[in-house]
């Protein structure tokens, strides 16, 4: 019979974290990664459109994809929720910054340093690239920040995250497989798709109705009441997708403008469970909607791209 012996040996004990210093997890909880999969899809559907073979590019197209989803997108939630902090201790209070996890000044520090890298980076890929890039740091800012704060607008903020989202990140996926501006046939596709991205954002905002109203944020749901916000999401999805299905028929591309009015046919056909009720269906509608939307961007890109 063995009988355990009691080791004398000190067992390492990991260091503690310096007091007021966040721990990694909640640094890449405030930088929400689940956000960052519709730029970095955009900026494939714009690498796709562009034509250009990956052969020798493929250091380039990482880097964009890390550039428009963990970089930029994730610079971008952490600026919304440093100035949103107030509002998330309503609607969300278990976020990190008002949990008090990532405390003090920590979430602006973040933002500014993740601000740096993003430029740095981009700078990497061409000046093309470097342009597209701070532009679309500057509009995190603006988006969140005073004095502009966008978001307080429920118009202006819907349409500056589409044109972020996903038109600057379909413009910079072209830009990186061309090295050169994109054709008017590209651009006039991701700024349709940019303009229908507005709903989806429109959508996005029923989480936070409650805290919207009682800090005078005028999203369109509390503005229109959520009915109304619904119908118009829908509409403005659909009339976008309406108009590259035409664009693309008119330029020769038939197959992609049939699969892309297929995936709006299925669209719309699930859009009265969401009017129904939409504070309840808002984010089954995310799921199901706006994947069929989103794959409809890449179908288009496909037909851009010469693929099909």
């Amino acid at each position: 019979m063995e009988h355990s012996v009691s080791s004398t040996r000190a067992v390492p004990t990991p260091a503690p974290r310096p007091a007021g210093t966040p721990g990694p997890r909640d640094v890449l909880e405030l930088l929400k990664p689940i956000t960052w999969f519709p730029p970095m899809w955009a900026f494939m559907c714009g690498a796709v459109s562009s034509g250009a073979g990956l052969e020798g590019r493929w250091w380039f197209v990482a880097g964009g994809v890390m550039l428009a989803g963990p970089l930029v997108c994730g610079t971008s939630q952490a600026v919304n929720d440093w100035f949103d902090r107030h509002v998330d201790a309503i609607n969300e209070p278990h976020r990190p910054i008002p949990s008090g996890r990532i405390p003090g000044r920590w979430g602006l520090y973040i933002a500014i340093i993740a601000s740096l890298i993003s430029a740095g980076v981009a700078w990497l890929l061409g000046p093309v690239v470097f342009v597209a890039g701070l532009v679309g740091l500057a509009f995190a800012w603006a988006y969140s920040a005073p004095p502009l704060r966008f978001k307080a607008n429920g118009w202006l903020g819907p349409l500056v995250c589409g044109l972020t989202y996903e038109g600057l990140s379909w413009f910079t996926g072209a830009a990186v497989m061309l090295g050169a501006m994109p054709s008017a046939e590209v651009i006039a596709v991701l700024v349709l798709y940019s303009l229908g991205a507005h709903g989806i954002m429109v959508l996005n905002d029923f989480k936070a109705v409650e805290g919207d109203r009682q800090t005078g944020l005028t999203s369109l749901p509390v503005v229109l009441g959520v009915g109304a916000a619904a119908r118009l999401a829908c509409v403005t999805m659909a009339a976008a997708q309406v108009v590259v299905i035409a664009l693309l028929a008119i330029w020769g591309f038939a197959l992609s403008a049939l699969i892309v009015a297929g995936v709006l046919a299925a669209q719309i056909a699930a859009m009265p469970r969401l009017i129904r009720n939409p504070a309840k269906q808002a984010p089954w509608y995310n799921g199901v909607g706006v994947t069929l939307y989103v794959l409809g961007m890449l179908a288009a890109a496909l037909g851009l791209g010469g693929y099909i």
